[in-house]
C-alpha cells in the first residue's frame, strides 16, 4: 500500500495547490506531482554523485514539457509525437532556471537534471505558472544541497486588481502580465510584459507576488520535514591551493585593478587582462601549470571579480569610465538597408543591432499549435547573436535558447504598440553585429526605429536600457548602474532589464545573483531606468521622431473590406472558381475568414491601381441588381432564342433575339454574337421566378422609319 505525503497550498480566490510526493518516479532523486484544479505537473530530479574533472560551475539542465494527451490533443506533423521543444516550452524553461541556478552552492557541481511534465490540464489553469514551484518541490524532496526552496506565480492585473496565477480567460483582460520567482526572502527572477504602467506599479505586483510565493516555500520546507530529507548528500567538487589563491591576488590585484579604472575600451581590456594573467604564468614550467593551470584561471577571475566591483564602490569608477547613471554614447541611423520596407542601425557604445522590418499578408501569420495554445501570431519578431558579434571564430549553428529568450523579450516590449486593427503583418529580424551590454535592449530601440522607417503606426515609440548592482554586506552599501557592459554583467549581481514608452513600462525581465535584494534597491533601480529610458528615447528621436507618412513605393499595399456573412460563398465561388479569377486578374492575393459575423477580406497587391481592381470586382459581385441599370457583360451561352449574358458575376440574364437589336433576325447566328464576346447591356426587368431580363436594343439609336414613297406617275 502506497501512502504518498501531500501538502495543500490555500490560494485567495479559493483555489487550491497540491504537492504530492511518494507516489510517482520514486527512483528519481527527488520527485513530485503539483496539481491545481485539473493542471497536473511531475517534477523530478536526478544528480550525479560525483563532478566531471575541470568543471567549476552548476551544470545545471531544466526541461519542461508538455504532453498533448494531456489535453486530450494528437500532435501535428507526419509523425503524430511530440517532437522538438516549443518556444513556449524553451521560454518556461529558462523562468524555472532562472530562479534555480543562483541557489546552488557556489562549490557544487555535479550535474543536475530537472524534469517537468505537463500530464493533465482542462485548458482553464496556466500550467507554467506552477512549473517553478513543482522543480523546487523535487530537490525539496531530495538530498540535493540547495538553498532554496523557491516558487513562482504569475501576476495578472484585471481591472486594477492583481490576481495570483490568473487562467487563460483572465489573462486576456489583464493589463500586465509578470512572472515573479523568490525565496521565502528575496526575490530571484522578475519576467513580463505590461500596458505602460509606472514603477510604482511594478513594485506592487511584485510585493504581491513573494506574499504568495512565501506560503508555496513554507509548503515545501515542511514537505521536506514530512519526508525526512533535511540532512543533504555530503559531496567534494572542489580541490583548492590557498597558498596559490593567496600569491594570485597578491601579483595580480593592483594591475588588474589599474585596468578596471583606465577606462579603456572592451577589447584593450581584454588583452590587458590577458596579459596580467599570462605574465603570472610566465613563473611556472609547463609541467607545473598541466597542474595548476585551472585553478589560475578560476582564482584569478575572483581577482577581476573583486577589482571591478571595489573600484565602483570605492571610488565610483566603471570599466569604461563612466559614471554609474551615464549612459553609453548612441548613434542611429534608418533606410541603412534598401531592400526590406524598414531597416534601422541602432548602436549605444560597443553593442549594435542591425533590424529590418517586412510587411505581408495573412499568408504570412506564424501559426502556433502548442498544447494548450492553438493561435495565429500577425506580429513576429526574430533575434540572431552571430558569433563575430562578440568576435568569436566558430560557426553559428542553428537558434539557441539565448536567442529564443531574448527575442521573446523585445517582442513583449513592442507588440503593445502595434494598432490592434493594423493590417499588415509585422516580421521584425535584429541581428546582433556588435555585443558588450544588452544586445536585446538594443534590439527593442533598433526595432521601433525600423517601425516607424518602414511607415507602421506604432502607438508610441519604445526604449530599453539594462540595469546592473554592485552590493556587499546583503545590499547594506551598493551602486545600481545604468547601461550596463557585459563585464558588469558577468561580474555584478543584477540584471534588470526594462523597456518602456514616456508614459510608462511594457516589459521587464531580471535576474538576481544575490541574497538580500531589498525593495529599497528595487525601487532605486527602476527610477534610474526611466531616466536612462527617457535619454534612450530623446536619442532615438533625433534620428526619427514619428512613423512614415507612408510606406515606401516597393511596399505591397494593403486593404481590407468587410462583407455581409452571407456574401462570403459568392466572393469565394464554387471550388474556389471566383476568388482565384479576381486574384489571376487583377495580379493580387485575397484572404477571407469569417470575424464576428462578418466576412473579413484582405487585398495584398504590388500597388494601388491592382487594389483598386480587385476592389472593383469583389464590389461587382455584390452589387444587387438594378432595373434600369446599365452593365458590361459577357456571352456565356447562345440559344436558338438569344444569348445569356454574365452581367454581373455569378448573375444571368436572357438577352432574347427580339432584343438584340432594332433590327429582325430570322436566327441568332444572324446576330454575329458568339460565347465570350463583351456587351452593353440593360436590365429591363426582373421576373417573380428571379429570372433577369435583358437589353442590348434600347441602348442603340433607334433608326428612323423609312418613308413611305409615293409612285411616280407616267408622263
Amino acid at each position: 500500500m502506497i501512502n504518498p505525503i501531500v501538502k495543500t497550498i490555500s490560494l485567495e480566490d479559493g483555489r487550491t495547490i497540491s504537492i504530492e510526493t511518494g507516489k510517482l518516479a520514486k527512483q528519481a532523486d527527488g520527485s513530485v506531482v503539483v496539481r491545481m484544479g485539473n493542471t497536473m505537473l511531475l517534477a523530478t530530479v536526478c544528480a550525479a554523485k560525483d563532478a566531471n574533472p575541470g568543471v567549476d560551475f552548476i551544470p545545471l539542465q531544466v526541461e519542461y514539457k508538455e504532453k498533448f494527451s494531456a489535453y486530450g490533443r494528437f500532435p501535428g506533423g507526419f509523425m503524430k509525437r511530440e517532437g522538438r521543444p516549443s518556444d513556449s516550452e524553451i521560454l518556461t524553461s529558462r523562468l524555472v532556471d532562472r530562479a534555480l541556478r543562483p541557489l546552488f552552492p557556489d562549490d557544487y557541481h555535479a550535474e543536475v537534471f530537472v524534469n517537468v511534465l505537463l500530464y493533465s490540464s482542462d485548458g482553464e489553469d496556466m500550467p507554467d505558472a506552477l512549473a517553478g514551484l513543482a522543480a523546487s518541490a523535487a530537490i525539496a524532496v531530495s538530498d540535493i544541497p540547495f538553498n532554496g526552496p523557491i516558487s513562482e506565480v504569475r501576476v495578472g492585473r484585471v481591472d486594477g486588481k492583481f490576481i495570483i496565477n490568473p487562467t487563460f480567460a483572465q489573462l486576456e483582460k489583464a493589463d500586465m502580465d509578470i512572472m515573479v520567482g523568490a525565496t521565502y526572502d528575496n526575490i530571484m527572477m522578475v519576467e513580463g510584459e505590461m500596458s505602460e504602467v509606472s514603477e510604482a506599479e511594478l513594485l506592487e505586483a511584485i510585493k504581491v507576488a513573494h506574499e504568495a510565493i512565501k506560503l508555496q516555500c513554507q509548503a515545501q520546507k515542511e514537505l521536506t520535514e514530512l519526508v525526512g530529507k533535511t540532512v543533504k548528500r555530503e559531496y567534494s567538487h572542489e580541490e583548492n591551493d590557498e597558498d596559490l589563491r593567496k600569491d594570485v591576488r597578491e601579483k595580480c590585484y593592483d594591475k588588474v585593478y589599474a585596468i578596471a579604472k583606465s577606462a579603456s575600451s572592451k577589447q584593450e581590456r581584454s588583452e590587458a587582462f590577458a596579459a596580467v594573467v599570462e605574465e603570472y604564468k610566465a613563473q611556472f614550467t609547463e609541467e607545473e601549470l598541466a597542474e595548476k593551470s585551472a585553478l589560475i584561471g578560476k582564482y584569478y577571475h575572483d581577482v577581476e571579480k573583486e577589482a571591478m566591483r571595489r573600484c565602483i564602490l570605492d571610488e565610483g569608477i566603471r570599466l569604461d569610465g563612466r559614471k554609474t547613471t551615464e549612459i553609453r554614447p548612441i548613434w542611429s541611423e534608418v533606410d541603412y538597408i534598401p531592400g526590406p520596407h524598414g531597416s534601422a542601425v541602432f548602436t549605444r557604445g560597443e553593442t549594435q543591432s542591425l533590424s529590418t522590418v517586412t510587411l505581408g499578408t495573412k499568408l504570412d501569420e506564424k501559426i502556433v499549435d502548442d498544447v494548450l495554445v492553438r493561435e495565429k501570431e500577425r506580429f513576429l519578431l526574430h533575434y540572431n547573436f552571430p558569433p563575430f558579434s562578440t568576435g568569436d571564430a566558430r560557426p553559428q549553428r542553428g537558434v539557441g535558447r539565448r536567442e529564443i529568450g531574448h527575442g521573446n523579450l523585445a517582442h513583449r516590449a513592442l507588440k503593445r504598440m502595434i494598432p490592434e486593427d493594423y493590417p499588415y503583418v509585422i516580421r521584425i529580424v535584429s541581428d546582433i553585429l556588435e555585443s558588450n551590454g544588452s544586445s536585446s535592449m538594443a534590439t527593442v530601440c533598433a526595432g521601433t526605429l525600423a517601425l516607424m522607417d518602414a511607415g507602421v503606426k506604432m502607438k508610441k515609440p519604445v526604449s530599453g536600457i539594462a540595469m546592473g548592482l554592485i552590493s556587499e554586506n546583503k545590499g547594506q552599501n551598493f551602486a545600481v548602474l545604468s547601461d550596463i557592459l557585459g563585464d558588469e554583467d558577468h561580474l555584478g549581481d543584477m540584471d534588470f532589464k526594462v523597456t518602456g514608452t514616456k508614459d510608462g513600462i511594457t516589459a521587464t525581465q531580471m535576474d538576481i545573483k544575490v541574497d538580500g535584494l531589498s525593495f529599497e534597491i528595487l525601487e532605486k533601480a527602476l527610477a534610474q531606468a526611466k531616466d536612462g529610458r527617457m535619454h534612450i528615447l530623446g536619442k532615438m528621436a533625433e534620428t526619427i521622431s514619428e512613423p512614415r507618412a507612408d510606406l515606401k513605393p516597393h511596399v505591397p499595399r494593403i486593404e481590407v473590406m468587410m462583407i455581409p456573412k452571407e456574401n462570403i460563398g459568392a466572393i469565394i465561388g464554387p471550388g474556389g472558381k471566383i476568388i482565384q479569377d479576381i486574384q489571376e486578374k487583377t495580379n493580387s492575393t485575397l484572404t477571407i475568414e469569417e470575424i464576428d459575423n462578418q466576412g473579413r477580406i484582405e487585398i495584398f497587391a504590388p500597388n494601388l491601381d491592382n487594389i483598386q481592381a480587385a476592389i472593383n470586382r469583389i464590389k461587382s459581385i455584390l452589387a444587387v441588381p438594378e432595373i434600369g441599370e446599365v452593365y458590361e457583360g459577357k456571352v456565356q451561352s447562345v440559344m436558338p432564342y438569344g444569348v445569356f449574358v454574365e452581367f454581373l458575376p455569378g448573375k444571368d440574364g436572357l438577352l432574347h433575339i427580339s432584343e438584340i437589336d432594332w433590327k429582325r433576325f430570322e436566327n441568332i447566328e444572324d446576330a454575329g454574337l458568339k460565347s465570350g464576346d463583351t456587351i452593353e447591356v440593360k436590365l429591363v426587368d426582373i421576373e417573380k421566378n428571379g429570372k433577369f431580363k435583358l437589353s442590348r436594343k434600347v441602348l442603340i439609336p433607334r433608326p428612323p422609319k423609312p418613308e413611305n414613297k409615293k409612285p411616280e406617275q407616267e408622263a
